[in-house]
């Protein structure tokens, strides 16, 4: 999937639906990927202000790649 200017609430639908086709629950990924409940729901959620260390390492963790290009 090529996504151009991503913002949070994209990025958030593709956690949830990787999360959701693994078959795991919110606390199972949480758990999974070491980081609170309240963290991945704030993902999932499209929260703008999170750590972008913990996403990244979220992402790697559901197994979801992203690739960055520059424009120009």
């Amino acid at each position: 999937m090529y996504i151009y200017n991503m913002d949070m609430k994209e990025l958030s639908k593709i956690v949830k639906s990787r999360r959701k086709e693994l078959g795991i629950t919110q606390a199972d990924a949480a758990g999974m990927c070491g980081v609170g409940n309240r963290f991945l729901s704030e993902l999932e959620n499209g929260k703008e202000s999170l750590h972008i260390g913990k996403v990244l390492h979220v992402l790697a963790m559901l197994g979801i790649d992203i690739a960055l290009n520059t424009r120009g």
